[in-house]
């Protein structure tokens, strides 16, 4: 919530279009972006003042937090979360991309989900 208000903070994912359709089927709102133009969007996202969460995809982005540090001096919102980029699980150097999504999960919540 706002300071202030009772207005709830929204959430964005800032992400590349191939993996933006994933997030969008699972109802997530979705700003996309390529790498040339990510630290841009991003800084836009922050001045719009719309959203309190912002997860920002580390393959457009590696370090949101110190790419926009200049915009969020004396900001408290949004968070800025960075999540791990699909296309690295899918990369020709990672080995196990079933290891891959399963480290993701377990440094996510904590423990393993087998199915």
């Amino acid at each position: 919530m706002t300071q202030g208000s009772n207005q709830m903070q929204r959430v964005v994912i800032l992400s590349d279009a191939e993996t933006a359709t994933g997030y969008r089927l699972a109802g997530a709102e979705v700003i996309e972006a390529t790498p040339e133009n990510a630290v841009a969007e991003l800084e836009r996202i922050i001045q719009e003042n719309r959203y309190g969460l912002v997860a920002v995809d580390t393959g457009l982005i590696p370090d949101p937090a110190a790419a926009t540090a200049r915009v969020m001096r004396g900001r408290d919102l949004p968070i800025l979360l960075p999540i791990p980029s699909l296309r690295d699980a899918f990369a020709a150097d990672t080995v196990d991309a079933k290891a891959y999504m399963g480290k993701l999960v377990r440094d996510t919540i904590g423990f393993d989900i087998k199915l």
